[in-house]
């Protein structure tokens, strides 16, 4: 036995050095974003085996029918239940993660024991402490890599690289879906405007500091359909993956902000539940059972219409950066498009143009590791892995458009 694994072990070792990988599993993917990043790889990749790994095997089943591709199966993988998850992905040759904020942690440990490739969605911090055992297996994480964070630190990348210095990144999004079409949603919503969290922070005159929810708001316009809207500070992490990536390149920038908004209704409702205190999530009793007051709201919010449901649907990114380049001071303007969600563009009705724009990133990039383009190993911040133009090119295929101005100031 132990002689064939080695021999299963040299073969895949060879594959990998030859820029083949045969396997993807893809967890969580029967959540709607992951979905959209597993019908990509269908679409456009050459992976023999792609697997939807998620503790829902209903959906997960579901999943599997609407891809409707005999390399397609389902998996059931509860990141809960660490010493099975890390013997599943071994069966494989990268994990694409699609779990949500609170459970990276766990789904990164057991890829990193697994000592597998892997790239997630939202790269809020988890991910770090595994870098030193992700390259003692000689393999690559990227954290974050979605619309934003993601093509947005692709965008910010693009025009840092054409600077010989700069002053300000400014990185603004507008991400127009309903407020807890999902749990991972709703959960994103709650946790990006806690009160408490210590990782809301600015880059400003070289050093972080934090900021309150609803910071520093800034009109920003957005691409059409999208229109303009106050925008406030977010705990994105391109804030610090900018920041490390002007360092390596020998610039700094006065200022880096990430800011971000979701259709009005959202923020408005978001901004009462943070002056009343409701994102705290301090426990209530209801008929004698113990709750805490924003877990009620989101079940709420899930079970109706109201919360289900929103009028404008779709993406829209917006990285302003200044600088100069041969001592003459420019500002670049990067900004997206997609199809309209009005059913025009067959695939892109309604909620799908939120979701296709955020999964289709992490399924080109996803290809791309397979493909053995990154070359660094550990966790690997996305300026540093890929090649924006690339992924422009890439996102241009699937009529996601990168749109740049360059303009003196």
């Amino acid at each position: 036995m132990g002689t064939l694994r080695r021999a299963r072990r040299e073969i895949q070792d060879q594959d990998e050095q030859e820029g083949i990988m045969a396997k993807v599993l893809c967890l969580g993917g029967a959540g709607r974003i992951c979905r959209e990043s597993a019908l990509d790889l269908v679409q456009y990749s050459d992976f023999a085996r792609i697997t939807i790994g998620d503790t829902d095997e209903r959906a997960g089943q579901e999943v599997v029918q609407w891809l409707n591709d005999p390399r397609v199966d389902f998996r059931k993988v509860d990141v809960k239940d660490r010493a099975a998850a890390v013997a599943a992905m071994r069966d494989y040759d990268i994990v694409m993660d699609g779990t949500t904020i609170t459970l990276n942690g766990l789904s990164t440990a057991c890829i990193a024991e697994a000592g597998r490739h892997g790239i997630n969605l939202n790269g809020f911090g988890e991910e770090y402490p595994f870098d030193a055992l992700f390259k003692a297996h000689g393999r690559t994480h990227v954290p974050g890599f979605g619309m934003t964070p993601g093509t947005t630190d692709m965008m910010a990348r693009y025009a840092i690289d054409r600077l010989d210095t700069v002053e300000t990144v400014r990185i603004s999004h507008g991400a127009f879906r309903p407020i807890a079409f999902s749990a991972s949603i709703t959960e994103t919503t709650s946790y990006e405007y806690d009160p408490k969290l210590p990782s809301r922070v600015v880059y400003e005159n070289g050093r972080f500091i934090q900021v309150p929810p609803f910071a520093r708001p800034l009109d920003v316009a957005l691409p059409g359909p999208y229109g303009t809207h106050p925008e406030y500070i977010i705990p994105h992490s391109e804030t610090k993956t900018v920041a490390a990536y002007l360092e390596a390149q020998g610039k700094t920038a006065r200022l880096i902000e990430v800011r971000g908004t979701w259709p009005p209704k959202n923020m408005q409702l978001v901004r009462a539940l943070y002056d009343w205190g409701i994102l705290r999530n301090d426990p209530i009793r209801i008929a004698g059972v113990q709750i805490g007051i924003m877990d009620a709201v989101s079940a709420y919010l899930m079970q109706y219409p109201v919360g289900r449901e929103t009028e404008l649907y779709g993406y829209a990114l917006h990285i302003d950066v200044t600088g100069t380049k041969d001592g003459k001071a420019l500002r670049y303007l990067l900004t997206h498009t997609h199809p309209a969600s009005d059913g025009s563009v067959a695939g892109w009705e309604n909620l799908r143009a939120y979701t296709r724009c955020v999964g289709i990133p992490m399924g080109i990039a996803t290809a791309l590791i397979a493909q053995g383009r990154v070359k660094q190993t550990g966790v690997v911040m996305p300026e540093f892995a890929f090649d924006p133009e690339e992924i422009f090119r890439e996102l241009e295929k699937r009529q996601i458009i990168i749109h740049i101005q360059v303009t003196k100031i």
